[in-house]
């Protein structure tokens, strides 16, 4: 070996929100329709690995300090996919240590932030060890994705797009890609707002979710939607059509929510409050004429999208009308970000 001491990289990586919503996947972790997504600026996972010499490999898991044995089959799982390309988790002890600026079971996607983090960290100890085996960021993003798909959009900042469109020659199933446009400065600084209607951990998991649409009735129709809802959306991005992007927006949202009520099984993750709170978003907009809208990951709780120049206005709504709808009055604040970065002596 190369090394025979402990080597160390610490990455932080963002979490994302997707617009185009990505749901329902085959083979290891591909995706059966497109997405569009941007990455949050003050959701973030920073994890540090360290890395010494050991024949037998190996790993431990610490998650704000403390080991939590329910990821290692998770972690294990994604090692060994990422061990093809990335030799060094052979034959080295990986040290593993992660925590996030957001509380779990909030809205927010901790495994794209945490995947995204971990596959920068074992990229670049692999370059320590080895210089010349490096990853370009298209790789660091196929590896992301092993370990989670959302995770795949996590290692860029900004507008990011994951899966395969004959129309864009650049966008894959393996890797995502910045949108192919220039985004209008509307929605360069768009802003975030999780809006906790429950925080419990959800009765059906986001794989299990994923799962019940390789028989799913709709598909197909699904499938085309989001193809379509894509090239429509990146439009909307280069264009600045706030009118456009609401309508998609909140149509992709509810048709999440269709399609898992509309499964076999069937489930809900909406509670009532999480509707009481579309309708009073819809009602300011109409009443005060501000481009608000919402988005929902599979889950109950809701994302208020806005430009930033009406941050403002809106933070005062939400303090008198939305917080009394929310559990605890919480409302996590965030908005688009620059992307991962290494941490360096911290």
């Amino acid at each position: 070996m190369q090394y025979s001491r402990p080597l160390t990289s610490k990455w932080q990586a963002p979490s994302n929100i997707a617009i185009v919503k990505y749901w329902g996947k085959r083979d290891i972790q591909e995706p059966v329709n497109p997405s569009v997504s941007f990455s949050l600026s003050e959701a973030v996972s920073r994890t540090q690995i360290t890395s010494t010499p050991s024949e037998d490999g190996g790993f431990s898991f610490h998650l704000e300090g403390k080991e939590v044995p329910g990821f290692h089959g998770k972690i294990s799982k994604f090692l060994e996919l990422a061990m093809g390309r990335l030799p060094m988790i052979k034959n080295h002890f990986l040290k593993i240590e992660s925590s996030n600026t957001f509380p779990h079971s909030t809205g927010i996607a901790s495994s794209a932030s945490a995947m995204s983090a971990l596959a920068f960290c074992l990229a670049d100890l692999q370059q320590q060890i080895t210089p010349k085996n490096s990853l370009d960021i298209s790789e660091v993003s196929s590896l992301a994705r092993l370990g989670s798909g959302s995770a795949a959009r996590s290692v860029y900042g900004g507008w990011n797009l994951w899966g395969r469109l004959t129309e864009i020659p650049e966008s894959s199933d393996h890797y995502a890609v910045p949108v192919p446009v220039s985004v209008d400065p509307v929605f360069q600084e768009f802003h975030d707002d999780i809006l906790i209607v429950k925080s419990d951990k959800k009765p059906v998991s986001s794989s299990e979710g994923h799962a019940l649409m390789n028989y799913h009735p709709y598909r197909t129709g699904r499938i085309k939607q989001a193809h379509k809802n894509t090239l429509s959306l990146i439009k909307i991005l280069e264009t600045g059509d706030l009118d456009g992007f609401i309508e998609l927006a909140e149509s992709e949202a509810l048709s999440l929510h269709a399609l898992m009520m509309s499964s076999t099984p069937s489930y809900t993750l909406l509670q009532p409050n999480s509707l009481l709170l579309i309708e009073k978003i819809r009602e300011f907009r109409k009443t005060k004429d501000i481009p608000v809208s919402f988005t929902m990951d599979a889950g109950p709780n809701i994302h208020l999208l806005y430009p930033h120049e009406f941050s403002k206005e809106i933070a005062q709504w939400e303090d008198t009308t939305l917080k009394p709808l929310c559990e605890d009055r919480r409302i996590i604040t965030d908005y688009i970000g620059k992307g991962p970065q290494k941490i360096i002596n911290s």
